[in-house]
């Protein structure tokens, strides 16, 4: 595997070794020794699997506060997705910034998404999947969302804000000023 840290040092980019042959291939997408050895220690206690059926879809940015925060291992399991982790730790020199990757099936790339960060996706083919290990198991009363399209973050998408499929929760998300961060730079460390 090759891990290879992004703008935001602490979000990876993680790209797996692919055996292939006439059948197919065989790729190994997670070991705790190797993600050990490159410094990762995150222990994943969930994964997760969703199918996202049109093009410009998005999903995020979501986050889960203290005590459940989660650092999430994305990958995209079929089609094609720009994946995008947002620094939220207050006092961070990085608050605000984003950095984001294209994923897919065909280049079977990973994003380490931290503990700290806000995540968020747009698909890019239909019929798109997105499959992720968490750090920590799903609770609703932790949840938190930015605005996906919040132009003090100025995430840039890949496609117009008239080609995106939002569900009701991320539409009405507030944007990152409107809200207080439960993560701090000092407690991430």
């Amino acid at each position: 595997m090759e891990f290879k840290s992004l703008a935001i040092a602490e979000v990876m980019l993680i790209t797996p070794r692919r055996f292939g042959d006439h059948r197919g291939f065989f790729e190994e997408t997670y070991n705790c020794v190797q993600f050990s050895t490159a410094g990762i220690g995150t222990s994943f206690v969930q994964d997760n699997h969703s199918l996202s059926c049109e093009i410009g879809t998005v999903r995020g940015l979501h986050f889960q506060a203290p005590p459940k925060a989660q650092a999430k291992l994305v990958r995209c399991g079929q089609g094609r997705l720009f994946d995008v982790a947002v620094d939220i730790r207050s006092g961070s020199p990085t608050f605000g910034h984003w950095v984001g990757e294209e994923l897919s099936f065909e280049n079977g790339r990973m994003l380490l998404v931290p503990v700290g960060f806000a995540h968020g996706f747009m698909t890019l083919e239909p019929d798109t999947e997105i499959v992720y290990k968490c750090s920590d198991t799903y609770a609703p009363e932790t949840e938190g969302a930015i605005r996906w399209d919040d132009p003090d973050i100025g995430i840039e998408w890949p496609l117009k804000p008239t080609e995106v499929k939002l569900s009701e929760k991320d539409a009405s998300a507030l944007p990152l000023s409107g809200q207080e961060s439960p993560f701090t730079f000092e407690d991430a460390k």
